[in-house]
This record gives structure tokens, C-alpha cells and sequence, in this order.
């Protein structure tokens, strides 16, 4: 008789058998990272072993950009909106069954001698700007050269190709290449020029925790795509050296190190493999990082964190732990989607309800959240949170919500903004005006790429080297906004 060992159970059928449910993982796994950029996204270039990680503080000369995409379109003209009796009355006249209510809208101070509210669901927003850690970038969008209504209607310059397109303007706002096919972004493109302030390469400094984007993007450094619980693994993995799970984990680990038959098998096996130890290495350092006493908000179930506030969390997270990974720089990528309100964008045009105002509600919460964390980190002055979006919308209602539009009004939040004004400048707020293209699509005032050159200055660019980061930044006025 046999007696029952004290080792786990392995026999093949059972390990074969318990490890078809880890493939389940596993596939999810590569499928994702083959999709970000034939699976070399899940780690930064590596020659040879990198140094061991260690923690400590947050480096005094830290920083960290972090870009909010809202995808699908925000309807900025409802976010910002004019508040004297007279401007009220024709943005009322002009938004019919869009135009929110005066009463309960959040009074604003401006620089521009007018006067403006935001909605009435961001106070957290309002309670930012008016303690000068937000700004508010008013119709910028993404332009090959500056251009007029004149020359728009002459056809006299050349426009951004496909515009009111969410696919194209995305790429756009993300790559502030319109007039030229290009493969990287511009937060790619700056971080392989500044990747060299970090000192340990093995985690990428692009983390996007949206998953594939054209933003981050770089010839030298790749996006590495996380969850909002960690670096992703195979189902079922632990760092438990005898548990079933543990065994069948190294075990896999070991399968992508063992010599392969191929050149194709060797590239994918050993891709796989820095991956999986590479989520190890992050995972180690998240689980060392300080733990977060801010509270981020939750959804209706008063539990689960809302899509914003898990992302955002895990970006502090990730912070947290940039000394334990060597990182002096990082640049985040956050999205939350739905802003494509093309209907019920109000409803009973009450200002708290419908798509809009949930959406914006959330993204207040969990900007504001986000800040509070850096301030318990320490590192406010050293993180700031920009938005960017397909586009604006139309500011003539389509009956039960707004269609595409062009230029769009943006946040900035962190302790080195220049906050509580609006810079750029607000279009004229009438259809058919100087502004407007037709159905009030404003034609941008200011380019992402002056957008993206004051970020990239404060990120440590140099004047010299901005081209480098937005090849047709020379065309465009202002490089610096003043902003941050």
C-alpha cells in the first residue's frame, strides 16, 4: 500500500488537465500583448539583466504625465458654460433642449473679463480650480496649420484628414501628426527622449492601464499594458512554491526558457517569458509600495470603484512604487469611454441626470480622488493630469443629444498648474459665427501640439528638442501656453 505523500498531487492528467484553465488565462494574456505591437509591449528593451529594484522615497525630481482620454466625443459646450444674462440666453437659445438650467451651475473665475459656470456634477472640479490646482484649456484640436474660417471655407490650408471621425481624430490627438503617416505618439516619442532619467529599464515608463493606444507609442520604449489590479498573469499563478498553482506557474515559466525548435517559437518564448517575470517584478513592487489612505470613489453598489477611480488608483499605486522600480519618469494612460452622446444626453434636461452628467460626475470624483493622492504621496507638484478627446461636439442639439464637432475644451489638474483660469481662448458661441464651421463646430483656436509642448516642456523637453517630440510645432505660435 502506498502511503500519501506530503508532496502535492502532479500526476500529468491532473497537471495537464488543471493547466487548461490557466491557458484560459494564458491566452487572454498573450492575445493582448501580440496586440500591442506583436507582444514587445509588455516590456521596455532590455540588454541583458537589470539591476535588482529596491524601494525607498519617491525621487525629489520625480514627475509623472498622466492623460485622461475621454473616448467618444465630450461635449465640452456643456461643461463649461457662459453665465451673464445675456451670453446665458443665447448659449439657452442656441443648446434648446441641451442647455442646462442657470440655477445649480458652478460659478467660475476667468482672466478674459467674462463670465463662466461649469456643470453642475463637477464640484469637485470647481473646488480644484478655485484652489488654483486646475486650469482649463479652452478650443484646441488637432490642426496642420493654424486656420481661420476663412481660409476653412477657402480651402485654402490644409485640414486634419477625416475630421469629425472618432478613429482618425483619435489617432490624431494622440500622435499630433495629422498631415503624415507616422507609427509613433507623442507621448511615445517623449518618452524615448527622456527614458534616460530613469535608471532602471526592466518596467517600461509608459504604463497604460486602457489597454493598446497610439499615444504612447515610442520607437524605444513601449507601452506596457497593466490591470487595474497589477501586472497581468496567468489565471491561477501565486508566488506559492508548493501549491498546485505554484508549481504549474514556474513550471510554465520554465516551458518559455527551455530551448525551442525555431526561430519563431525561440522570439515567442522568450518575449512570453520577460513578460511574465516582468509582471512579477511589478507586482513585487506594488505589493512594497506605501498603502493608500485616500478613499477613491465608488459606484452605485457603494463597493466597486468606478471605471476612472480603479485606473487612477492603480496609476498612484504605480507611483508609489516608482522608486522600487527605478523610475524617475512615467507617463500613464487612463480612458473612460461612453462621451459619444448623440443621444440622451439629458434627460427631463435636468443637470444631473443623463449619459453626460454621470460621465463628467465620475471623471470630478476621480481626478479629485487622484490629486488627494498625490498629495499623500507626497508628489503633487510632480504629477499633472491632462484630458484629451476624439473632438468636441456640435453646440446645435440633434434633437436628444450632439453630434461631432472639432474644437474642444480641456483640464489640466495637478500642484504645478497654473490653476483657476481659462487659457486659450473661448470661441464665439454662435452658430454661423467667426468660430464655427456649421451645427457650432468650432474651429480650433489653439493645436494639440501647443497642447502637448507645454506638458512635454515641463516633463523636462528642451526647446531644442520639442520637434523632436511634435515634428510641426514650429508652424504654431505659442510652444508654451503657460499653464504649467
Amino acid at each position: 500500500m502506498n502511503k500519501k505523500s506530503s508532496v502535492p498531487d502532479l500526476s500529468r492528467r491532473r497537471f495537464i488537465g488543471s493547466s487548461c484553465c490557466a491557458a484560459v488565462g494564458a491566452t487572454g494574456l498573450l492575445s493582448s500583448l501580440a496586440s500591442l505591437r506583436l507582444i514587445g509591449a509588455a516590456a521596455s528593451p532590455s540588454n541583458g539583466p537589470q539591476p535588482a529594484v529596491t524601494g525607498g522615497a519617491i525621487a525629489p525630481d520625480f514627475k509623472a504625465l498622466v492623460c485622461l482620454f475621454l473616448q467618444g466625443g465630450n461635449d465640452a459646450n456643456n461643461l463649461i458654460i457662459p453665465s451673464d444674462a445675456t451670453s446665458y440666453a443665447a448659449y439657452a437659445a442656441a443648446r434648446s433642449n441641451l442647455a442646462l438650467p442657470q440655477t445649480g451651475l458652478l460659478p467660475i473665475k476667468s482672466s478674459d473679463g467674462r463670465s463662466w459656470s461649469l456643470h453642475a456634477a463637477v464640484p469637485e472640479l470647481q473646488s480644484l480650480y478655485g484652489a488654483g490646482k486646475a486650469a482649463l484649456l479652452a478650443n484646441v484640436g488637432t490642426l496642420v496649420y493654424p486656420t481661420s474660417k476663412a481660409q476653412y471655407t477657402a480651402s485654402s490650408v490644409p485640414l486634419p484628414p477625416q475630421l469629425f471621425s472618432h478613429n482618425d481624430q483619435q489617432v490624431q490627438w494622440q500622435n499630433s501628426v495629422p498631415d503624415k503617416p507616422t507609427t509613433t505618439g507623442w507621448g511615445g516619442r517623449l518618452a524615448d527622449l527622456v527614458n534616460a532619467f530613469n535608471s532602471n529599464n526592466q518596467i517600461s515608463m509608459s504604463i497604460s492601464l486602457a489597454g493598446t493606444n497610439y499615444f504612447q507609442v515610442g520607437s524605444t520604449v513601449s507601452e506596457y499594458a497593466v490591470t487595474t489590479n497589477g501586472g497581468v498573469t496567468f489565471t491561477g499563478s501565486t508566488s506559492s512554491k508548493t501549491s498546485n498553482d505554484g508549481i504549474r506557474y514556474q513550471a510554465q515559466k520554465d516551458l518559455f526558457t527551455a530551448s525551442q525548435p525555431g526561430l519563431f517559437d525561440t522570439a515567442f518564448a522568450g518575449i512570453s517569458g520577460s513578460a511574465l517575470n516582468d509582471t512579477d517584478v511589478l507586482n513585487a513592487a506594488l505589493a512594497t509600495a506605501p498603502t493608500l489612505n485616500t478613499v477613491f470613489p465608488t459606484g452605485l453598489d457603494g463597493k466597486t470603484l468606478t471605471t476612472a477611480a480603479s485606473q487612477l488608483k492603480m496609476v498612484a499605486r504605480l507611483i508609489g512604487a516608482s522608486s522600487a522600480l527605478g523610475l524617475k519618469r512615467q507617463v500613464f494612460f487612463v480612458q473612460l469611454g461612453g462621451w459619444d452622446t448623440h443621444a440622451a444626453q439629458l434627460i427631463n434636461a435636468a443637470p444631473t441626470t443623463g449619459t453626460h452628467a454621470l460621465l463628467l460626475a465620475q471623471i470630478s470624483q476621480a481626478v479629485n480622488a487622484f490629486y488627494n493622492a498625490t498629495i499623500e504621496l507626497g508628489v503633487a507638484n510632480q504629477v499633472t493630469t491632462f484630458t484629451a478627446s476624439d473632438f468636441g461636439r456640435t453646440f446645435r442639439s440633434n434633437g436628444d443629444g450632439s453630434d461631432h464637432g472639432w474644437g474642444n475644451h480641456q483640464l489640466i489638474v495637478g500642484g504645478a498648474v497654473k490653476g483657476g483660469d481659462i487659457f486659450g481662448k473661448m470661441p464665439t458661441l454662435t452658430i454661423g459665427g467667426p468660430d464655427d464651421t456649421g451645427l457650432g463646430r468650432w474651429i480650433p483656436t489653439t493645436s494639440v501640439d501647443e497642447y502637448a509642448a507645454t506638458l512635454a516642456t515641463w516633463f523636462g523637453v528642451s526647446a531644442t528638442n520639442l520637434s523632436t517630440v511634435l515634428p510641426n510645432i514650429g508652424r504654431f505660435a505659442h510652444p508654451s501656453l503657460g499653464f504649467v
